[in-house]
């Protein structure tokens, strides 16, 4: 029996694994949206997801209250990993509990992350003030038809949003309520930035503010499509997310030149 903690779920592990990919989740979502992912990874690649409570094989597991609770929980399961060249990709939610949870890494003295990819989430432009009560489920269904990545038809079934909105609506609220530490220290690690051209949540310069944590060397990337663009340009993002470039020309378009440390 595995001994890994239920927050990592192997997408792919081989032995002759020398780096790690750990893929963060948006709100409401789970690890099975990194599945079509392996495909992308190879056999010197393990590809780990993290899995949230409340959903897939955690659903009867507690939700937890604020993204520095999940973060501390995924931090903790990576420090029980053994050491290896680590990406951290978050999307969306995801980008900032993987933000967090590297934070907490290098206070922890664990240095083997290398890269932070952050699809599809702002790192400034937050509204003021912050919200802390939870949203309504007609809040929730604007937010969600706005963004994709729902069908329609499951928006409208009463069975899935019984079932659904309880963590879909948790999730929301770790969103609505955390800010990032404006005088953080700074990290020693290559940032990739990926968004969405028609993306309604995030805008470029909002995104571009992710330089600013870091001392390492930042890029920025735009593709096609809106805030869940990743779905159709898969090879390209798992590639960005490993190597820093495209899987193959024409997938996207560096919107902001590399910066060097």
């Amino acid at each position: 029996m595995s001994s890994r903690s239920p927050w990592l779920v192997a997408l792919r592990s081989e032995a002759a694994a020398t780096r790690r990919l750990v893929c963060f989740p948006h709100a409401g979502g789970g690890t099975l949206f990194f599945h079509s992912w392996v495909k992308h990874v190879g056999p010197d690649v393990e590809l780990l997801a993290v899995g949230y409570p409340g959903r897939e094989s955690r659903f009867e597991d507690p939700l937890v209250g604020s993204v520095a609770e999940a973060a501390r929980a995924v931090a903790d399961a990576l420090l029980a990993e053994p050491a290896r060249e680590t990406v951290l990709f978050g999307h969306s939610m995801g980008a900032s509990i993987a933000y967090e949870t590297l934070r907490l890494l290098d206070a922890d003295g664990r240095s083997d992350v290398t890269r932070l990819c952050v699809s599809a989430r702002r790192a400034t432009g937050f509204p003021e003030p912050m919200r802390t009560t939870p949203r309504d489920d007609d809040e929730l269904l604007s937010s969600m038809r706005q963004l994709g990545g729902t069908h329609p038809e499951l928006l409208e079934n009463a069975s899935f949003r019984e079932m659904l909105f309880p963590i879909i609506r948790n999730d929301y609220l770790l969103v609505d309520t955390y800010r990032p530490d404006p005088d953080a220290k700074l990290l020693d690690v290559d940032v990739q930035v990926v968004i969405g051209a028609d993306d309604p949540r995030v805008k470029p310069e909002e995104a571009a503010a992710w330089e600013g944590v870091t001392r390492g060397s930042f890029d920025m990337w735009t593709m096609t499509g809106g805030h869940f663009y990743l779905t159709e340009h898969v090879a390209d993002v798992v590639s960005l997310a490993l190597t820093g470039e495209l899987a193959e020309a024409g997938g996207g378009q560096r919107s902001r030149s590399l910066r060097t440390p």
